[in-house]
């Protein structure tokens, strides 16, 4: 018999709580008030971090479900921050032991106990606070250039936005999208593409919620290729519906742009996970196919990881994704272990490769060390 993943995730999440509640709460020195209060706090959020995966499965009413997975991932957030910085805190308190013992110099243990506590809870409601507003903001447009070899003069200042992981869904809804559209719009770019993870649903629940990328305008139009999240949610389905909404689904093909005299292709490749190895590269050689020869070839591409298939089949630049730069420390320190590249620009033999960290985030809101994007890159020779 399969196992439940709710009772499991619940006990699991209730003792973390407990362990936590128990190096923090006493060594907090306030009093019996302090541990009731706190105790109270840590139980309702061990409850709560497994809350949005109960709204997936247990298929909630919208509204509910929403509600719910706002405490929920915000529970999650701060948690996560009051997690780590509490197992730092244990280290320090370690190294002062021995330091102490080593030097044969005593030292007041409880106000070490005290202070250390105080700071860890202060920390994480700073960073979980910072976090709320930098997640929840408008991305703020990152200009990035791009030299390439053998440039026509037609494409010198070719401009490309680039939206990423968006994550339209439960905490996510239209008016967060419609700024972005706004912002995106007022760049006034050749090309719009979106590297894949734009939602965190299923069309049902969310079409509403994405209408506004019928808004978006540049010259040549909007181009997209799933994430590993629409294939979550139904692919089919969203590939249907962002066709409806104007955008060109590009994934295993290409688009062959004319632009001022010259030809700029533009391909994308369904997400890494979707088919890997020679399955994956076989994509890419097919989403750089042109029958007519083209000056450039951008590669769109959820997942950092296809860079090596990007390369392999003669892709010049790769737009990116799926990383969001680890959103929030020190998950980012942990994004190298599956992608080869985590933010930003990088050189893979004579492919350009740029990752965005993401124009939204997903689960917590929260954002610390990872700013959210809209990319604004221009091509120019090299």
């Amino acid at each position: 018999m399969r196992r439940r993943p709710i009772p499991t995730l619940l006990v699991v999440s209730l003792l973390l709580h407990a362990l936590i509640a128990w190096r923090l709460l006493p060594a907090l020195d306030g009093g019996a008030w302090v541990v009731a209060i706190g105790s109270v706090a840590f139980g309702l959020s061990a409850v709560l971090v497994p809350a949005p995966l109960l709204v997936r499965l247990a298929g909630l009413p919208r509204k509910a479900g929403d509600v719910l997975a706002w405490a929920g991932y915000l529970a999650m957030g701060l948690f996560s921050t009051l997690f780590v910085a509490t197992l730092l805190r244990e280290l320090v308190l370690a190294a002062v032991l021995i330091g102490s013992v080593v030097a044969s110099a005593p030292v007041d243990f409880d106000v070490w106990r005290t202070m250390t506590a105080r700071f860890v809870v202060a920390l994480a409601a700073t960073v979980s606070l910072l976090g709320l507003f930098n997640a929840r903001r408008t991305a703020r447009v990152v200009r990035i250039d791009i030299p390439l070899a053998d440039l026509p003069s037609a494409l010198q200042g070719f401009t490309i936005a680039q939206l990423s992981d968006v994550h339209v869904g439960p905490t996510i809804k239209r008016g967060f999208l419609e700024a972005i559209v706004r912002r995106v719009n007022a760049l006034d770019a050749d090309a719009v593409a979106i590297t894949g993870d734009l939602v965190d649903g299923t069309v049902a629940r969310l079409r509403d919620h994405v209408a506004p990328l019928a808004d978006l305008r540049s010259r040549h139009g909007t181009f997209a290729v799933t994430g590993n999240h629409e294939h979550y949610h139904g692919a089919e389905a969203w590939v249907t519906e962002w066709r409806r909404l104007g955008l060109q689904v590009l994934d295993d093909r290409n688009v062959v742009l004319e632009h001022a005299g010259a030809r700029l292709l533009i391909g994308g490749v369904t997400d890494y996970s979707m088919h890997r190895g020679e399955d994956h590269r076989r994509a890419a050689v097919q989403a750089a196919q042109s029958a007519n020869a083209v000056s450039a070839k951008v590669l769109l591409a959820h997942q950092p990881r296809s860079a090596d298939a990007a390369s392999a089949a003669g892709f010049d630049l790769q737009l990116s994704g799926h990383t969001h730069g680890g959103q929030f420390w020190p998950w980012n320190l942990f994004v190298p272990l599956q992608q080869p590249f985590v933010a930003g620009r990088h050189r893979l033999k004579q492919l350009w490769v740029y990752v965005s960290r993401g124009t939204g985030y997903w689960g917590p809101p929260l954002r610390f060390g990872a700013p959210s994007e809209i990319t604004f890159i221009r091509l120019l020779a090299a």
